[in-house]
């Protein structure tokens, strides 16, 4: 009887073993990945807040996204950002608004949208300042900072986004604490979608931070928030 004859169990029991190996490996794998996104999550507890719970702050800034069809209206995403930030500055949570987005986007130009629907919501237009090179997360947190001389402001998005955005700013220097927008059109499978955007998104932010890129866009220093805070 030869060896192969004498043990038919020998390459069955091999198995299990190599499947062990074959998932330790998939959980390292896993855990690396997944660490960019574990590090803008865990970064930013203890700064995100809900609008009632929200700290103060003279600045309050609104991250821009995609604006409605027809160009001059925000989408739901949008106008969930800029309700929110128009209670905390109704409620004196904060007194200056920095709204941060894309000028020239596919969509239409965010800032001038924004600006025109906080103007509509009571917020004085004085009070409001538009930053058009707001290009992504980064870039708003960088030029809050470098351009226009921001050191504390609280931050509004949705709550998919707002850790990142969060862990960003705060890297960059800034003393923010996120406050989560509304978004009471946003369905079950639209926030997953969105979660797993931002998932994927955190290895981009990491690596931003970790090589300190300036923004896409360099301004000279801007005075508009000091401006509106005095008047």
């Amino acid at each position: 009887m030869t060896q192969a004859e004498a043990s038919p169990v020998g390459p069955v029991r091999r198995w299990p073993r190599r499947l062990r190996r074959l998932a330790v490996a998939g959980l390292v794998v896993l855990v690396l990945a997944s660490s960019p996104w574990l590090w803008t999550t865990l970064a930013a507890r203890g700064h995100v807040h809900t609008v009632a719970d929200a700290p103060t702050a003279d600045v309050v800034i609104v991250l821009g996204t995609e604006v409605a069809a027809d160009r001059q209206r925000p989408g739901d995403r949008l106008a969930g950002r800029l309700d929110t930030a128009a209670e905390l500055v109704a409620s004196g949570r904060a007194t200056v608004v920095l709204v941060s987005g894309d000028g020239g986007g596919a969509s239409g130009d965010e800032p001038a949208v924004m600006t025109t629907y906080l103007a509509e919501r009571g917020v004085d237009r004085r009070r409001v300042v538009a930053d058009p090179f707001g290009l992504d997360t980064y870039d708003s947190c960088a030029r809050a900072r470098e351009v226009y001389g921001v050191e504390r402001a609280l931050i509004v998005t949705q709550s998919y986004h707002l850790s990142r955005a969060v862990t960003l700013c705060r890297q960059l220097g800034l003393d923010v604490d996120g406050v989560t927008a509304r978004c009471d059109s946003c369905s079950t499978a639209l926030l997953a979608e969105k979660s797993v955007r931002d998932y994927f998104a955190s290895g981009k932010a990491a690596w931003d931070a970790v090589r300190d890129r300036p923004p896409a866009v360099r301004s000279p220093a801007d005075p508009a928030i000091q401006n509106a805070l005095r008047g």
